[in-house]
């Protein structure tokens, strides 16, 4: 078998998948499972979404404190 016109990059799987064709499909198919779940923590709130948030946990805990004064 002369493999010196094969490159080192597979472009095809084994079925004969187009992988740069996948990537592309991929590219163009929305938001992935993680931007997802994101998105859905930011618009909504939700259980365990804290490490989504963009609060000043002490900004408000001294709005708190304030608001607790008056």
């Amino acid at each position: 078998m002369n493999n010196t016109n094969q490159s080192n990059q597979v472009t095809h799987t084994v079925a004969g998948t187009d992988i740069e064709a996948v990537k592309r499909e991929n590219e163009q198919s929305g938001m992935s499972y993680n931007e997802a779940k994101e998105f859905l923590a930011r618009t909504s709130g939700g259980h365990g979404t804290s490490v989504y948030s963009d609060t000043n946990i002490e900004a408000v805990k001294k709005k708190n404190q304030t608001k607790q004064k008056e």
